[in-house]
């Protein structure tokens, strides 16, 4: 009787998640970004080019939805937001990490919620997938009001104001600019 051995390739296949290091999750999170950017369909959204929705990628779940007009200041009149569905800054952010890691790590909130998950990078230690944040110091912290994610070469990929979709941009697009931050959590 003769032994039959049976060999399989297996093709490698991207998995959204399955990154088993936190180098590698920022390098998809990274190669996520410039899915999004150029309208490619990602769990949560089927294609296309996704516009900024003020509010937009803070329902239950991560990823695009309409957006909310409590709190909107856009020069956009009337406010789109609740018609539109999209992503903000931090949404965009929120949900891309979702992919990259797994889970809703950063959780709903805000980009200062956000920051409380985050810890800063120095420059020079910046990697393609860290979090780009703008504001300002405050008496007790800082006030941010924009974050990218950044790909790099100077560039990010961020969800920048109502009339835009997510695109890519120069670090340099805000004056701002706070710094780079890195989930606290070792992966």
């Amino acid at each position: 009787m003769g032994v039959v051995l049976l060999v399989c390739a297996v093709a490698a296949v991207p998995q959204v998640g399955r990154v088993p290091d936190w180098e590698g999750r920022l390098t998809s999170a990274a190669a996520l970004a410039y899915a999004v950017r150029d309208g490619q369909g990602l769990p949560g959204w089927d294609g296309g080019r996704i516009p900024y929705s003020w509010g937009g990628g803070h329902a239950a779940s991560p990823g695009p939805s309409r957006g909310t007009c409590l709190g909107y200041s856009g020069s956009i009149r009337p406010c789109p937001a609740a018609r539109t569905v999209g992503l903000d800054c931090s949404g965009l952010v929120r949900w891309i990490y979702d992919l990259a890691f797994g889970q809703d790590v950063l959780g709903m909130g805000t980009t200062d919620d956000h920051l409380l998950r985050l810890r800063q990078v120095a420059s020079p230690d910046v990697l393609p997938g860290d979090l780009v944040y703008y504001g300002k110091p405050t008496g007790d912290g800082l006030r941010t009001h924009h974050v990218g994610i950044y790909v790099g070469d100077g560039k990010m990929i961020n969800a920048l104001r109502t009339g835009t979709r997510v695109r890519l941009d120069d670090v340099t697009v805000l004056r701002d600019l706070i710094g780079y931050y890195r989930l606290k959590t070792a992966w």
